[in-house]
């Protein structure tokens, strides 16, 4: 079993800054991509990027050229750039991850753009 423990969310004013990370642990065999999605309240969960193991990288439209995604296999670790933060971008952020062909989920860490 794979388990993935997000961490660096919190409050940030707009044009702010965050980064979140996520690191996997446990019965990993091999870990291919590594990604991060996102719900605000009343919406549905959406894809903002992920990354393969070979560094090939999708972003949502939504925050292509303000987000940035990358990852240290060594550490089993992918990180999440937020930058031009906005209001829009309030949503609990979920890491995820494939091994093996089978999908993990994390507990998630909220994120939050307020004046």
């Amino acid at each position: 079993q794979v388990q993935l423990v997000e961490s660096g969310g919190g409050l940030v004013q707009p044009g702010g800054s965050l980064r979140l990370s996520c690191a996997a642990s446990g019965s990993i065999f091999s870990i291919t991509t590594m990604g991060w999605y996102r719900q605000a309240p009343g919406k549905e969960r959406e894809l903002v990027a992920y990354i393969t193991r070979p560094g090939n990288t999708h972003y949502a439209d939504s925050v292509k050229g303000r987000f940035t995604i990358s990852r240290d296999n060594a550490k089993n670790t992918v990180y999440l750039q937020l930058n031009s933060l906005k209001p829009e971008d309030t949503a609990v952020y979920t890491c995820s991850a494939l091994d093996s062909g089978i999908p993990y989920w994390g507990k998630g860490t909220r994120v939050t753009v307020s004046s």
